[in-house]
């Protein structure tokens, strides 16, 4: 299903751009139409960033999944190998065909990060990149808000806004906060901060626009901008709520798309920072030491079928527009509904569409921010599992590209994955079991000269197992040893010796929290199979800490089913409680790592004592000082501290730039009755003071209010408290 098409080709009849002029500087953004947007001789316009890319990516194709089928055959011939003595039961078959599953997914992790690795020896880890002379098209900076904190987003982009004015290049960018916020008091606070925002910035094109309803969230979010906006920008930069990014970046992106016409999305590499807690640090140094093995690897065999991660990345408007509109799935949610994770498959689409989707690893300046805590990425990972899992009804989509469908189906992988390694885990110890307490039958019915002993191949199962994990901390050992090997990147880590130690603390770390992550992921996995809708949370932005009883809550059946497995394994054999202990281990610390997970002290520790240090901590990056700094700016303006009825009631000269903000509602279909807002009214006309107007209406009730111009009147009209009568 595609957007429509009349908003490249003409500037919409109506739209907020206009309506705010009446109180605002005025700028009307240049239309370009898409005719113009292949002018260029394509020979001429080819991005300087990755030239490397626009090789054809067989060889890199060809180490990748040869190289997975190769080791993946080795693993499960070594594997049968183990078990085949004495014949093969069904029971070992199941394990026998988990393990190759699951074999094969860290076998393809194992080749994207050798191709990664040698992308990296070569051209090294990062380039700046060169700008410009001018910048022909225009390109509109999108940031979709939902329910976040004015403050911070607002700072945020003006500390963008001024990087990029700042690069000569500020006439060529507009920027966009795209509001689906639902909490009245937020949404009066992110239009105070809008409008702070225009006098700080006069003369650049910033603009905001708040919808009535949230539909299809994000994804219904860009549409509707691309809809109403789309026809005056050849292309978009969408953000995130937690982006930064350096004006060369986008300068850079925007370059890269004009001189690549056939180019769709091209994508950064975001870096993870400004967080402080003991596992926003751990995924903070696992994305920069690992991350850019991983990506230069998938940037490699990808070429130009490659991926879209929902942010910091540059989008043709064209594209979009013409390919990547998302149909609603039949059926309900969890499976049917909105897609969740649209990002992945609009990517497909716009491939599909003959478009070229691609990432340049190299390109530096480009950030975000991760969880605070392992019960807030346990949050974020059930709505990113829902969403994945739905690519299922996608990936067999008419026209795909192989490498979209290999996309999708890696999503769905990484989810999937957990289950299938904890059933793995209950038949390895079922077969356990099995050898310990039943006893084998020795001479079956079958004519045979020799009795049929059980024999079980140790040697080569401990083998096996060492060469897996090789295989498995393979990517971790090839991310540090390229950041050994680059001098900024080392010293930047704490030099060497303290690299060396932190990624050895990393692993230790993450080997705890792997056990604790299967568990959620299956448990979502199985929530989302049976049925069950996972809805759609703010994510925390802050260093917040969790209630010790929340996490014991949260955990205590994971330690549990850890000491259930402990003596299980014990009551078979020593051996097999040292094989599990790992998982075991985890399981057990479930609740303590849980706890340090959250906490910023423990984290502030080890950034002093210079342990999972990253070169953005040693060397902040100045844009996200900036930001800090204008967040801290735009906190001191109190902007969340007042109720959104108060605010419309009271205060006139705001009352009139809202009422000019807000969209103008569609008109109402004769003969149906809009409930909410009949209620709405009904209270508005009965109160007697704007005291009564707060007590009684609800949130959702005061949305409706706050859009509606005449609903808008009687609030005004409300006088400020009861009249006292007077006996």
């Amino acid at each position: 299903m595609a957007l429509s098409m009349d908003a490249l080709t003409e500037r919409p009849a109506a739209q907020p751009v206009a309506r705010e002029r009446a109180a605002m500087p005025a700028h009307a953004p240049l239309a370009m139409p898409a005719q113009s947007l292949r002018r260029w001789n394509r020979a001429e316009r080819r991005p300087r960033l990755a030239p490397e890319l626009w090789r054809k990516p067989g060889f890199s194709r060809l180490v990748a999944f040869g190289g997975m089928a190769a080791i993946t055959g080795f693993g499960a011939w070594q594997m049968y190998k183990v078990v085949e003595a004495g014949g093969v039961t069904l029971l070992e078959w199941a394990f026998l065909i988990l393990f190759v599953i699951n074999f094969s997914w860290i076998g393809l992790a194992f080749t994207t990060g050798l191709l990664g690795l040698g992308h990296l020896l070569r051209h090294g880890l990062n380039r700046k990149p060169v700008l410009p002379d001018d910048l022909i098209e225009r390109t509109a900076l999108v940031m979709p808000i939902y329910n976040e904190s004015p403050a911070r987003v607002f700072g945020t982009v003006q500390a963008i806004a001024e990087d990029v004015i700042a690069t000569g290049h500020g006439a060529s960018f507009d920027f966009f906060f795209l509001s689906d916020t639902t909490d009245p008091d937020i949404w009066i606070a992110e239009e105070r901060a809008f409008l702070a925002l225009r006098e700080r910035l006069p003369g650049v094109g910033i603009y905001y626009r708040h919808r009535p309803k949230n539909t299809a969230r994000k994804a219904g979010n860009i549409a509707d901008f691309v809809t109403q906006w789309g026809g005056n920008y050849a292309h978009m930069i969408v953000l995130d709520a937690d982006s930064v990014m350096t004006g060369e970046t986008i300068v850079a992106l925007a370059d890269a798309m004009e001189k690549d016409p056939d180019s769709g999305i091209i994508q950064t590499l975001p870096r993870l920072i400004n967080r402080n807690t003991l596992i926003a640090r751990l995924q903070q140094f696992a994305a920069r030491v690992y991350g850019p093995v991983c990506a230069a690897g998938l940037a490699v065999w990808s070429g130009r079928d490659g991926n879209y991660w929902g942010h910091n990345a540059i989008i043709r408007m064209e594209a979009f527009a013409s390919s990547a509109g998302l149909p609603d799935l039949p059926g309900k949610p969890p499976f049917g509904g909105h897609i969740l994770s649209h990002d992945f498959v609009e990517a497909g689409l716009i491939r599909r569409r003959g478009y070229a989707v691609y990432m340049l690893p190299h390109l530096d300046g480009s950030y975000e921010e991760s969880p605070p805590s392992l019960m807030d990425l346990a949050i974020r990972d059930r709505r990113w599992c829902q969403g994945n899992l739905q690519h299922s009804r996608v990936i067999g989509a008419k026209g795909l590209h192989w490498a979209t469908r290999q996309h999708l189906a890696t999503g769905i992988m990484s989810y999937v994955s957990s289950p299938l390694w904890f059933v793995q885990l209950l038949i390895g110890l079922l077969l356990a079991l099995q050898a310990a307490f039943i006893r084998p039958e020795y001479f079956t019915n079958q004519f045979t000269l020799f009795p049929a002993w059980p024999v079980f191949d140790s040697e080569r199962a401990y083998n096996l197992f060492l060469i897996t994990m090789g295989i498995l901390l393979a990517p971790k050992v090839f991310g540090w040893f390229v950041t050994l090997v680059n001098g900024p990147a080392r010293r930047g880590s704490g030099g060497a010796i303290m690299l060396t130690i932190s990624t050895v603390l990393e692993i230790i770390l993450s080997a705890l929290i792997a056990p604790v992550m299967m568990l959620i992921q299956s448990s979502s996995v199985f929530s989302i199979i049976s049925g069950r809708d996972t809805g759609w949370k703010t994510q925390r932005r802050d260093d917040g800490s969790i209630p010790f009883r929340a996490i014991v809550q949260r955990h205590w059946r994971h330690t549990a089913l850890g000491i259930v497995a402990a003596i299980a394994a014990f009551s078979i054999s020593p051996y097999i409680f040292a094989w599990m202990s790992p998982t075991i281990i985890g399981l057990w610390m479930a609740i303590p790592t849980s706890w340090a997970s959250a906490s910023a002290g423990i984290g502030w520790t080890l950034r002093r004592m210079r342990l999972l240090l990253i070169p953005e901590e040693s060397a902040p990056p100045p844009i996200a000082e900036r930001a800090w700094k204008l967040g801290q700016e735009f906190e001191a303006l109190d902007l969340e501290n007042h109720k959104a009825l108060d605010l419309i009631h009271g205060d006139i000269a705001f009352r009139d730039l809202h009422q000019q903000i807000i969209q103008v509602p569609p008109p109402r279909v004769r003969g149906k009755i809009d409930t909410d807002r009949v209620i709405a009214e009904a209270k508005l006309t009965d109160a007697q003071s704007i005291e009564d107007a707060r007590a009684w209406l609800s949130g959702r009730e005061s949305m409706l209010v706050l859009h509606d111009r005449a609903l808008i009147a009687l609030l005004a009209a409300l006088p400020e408290a009861r009249e006292t009568q007077v006996p």
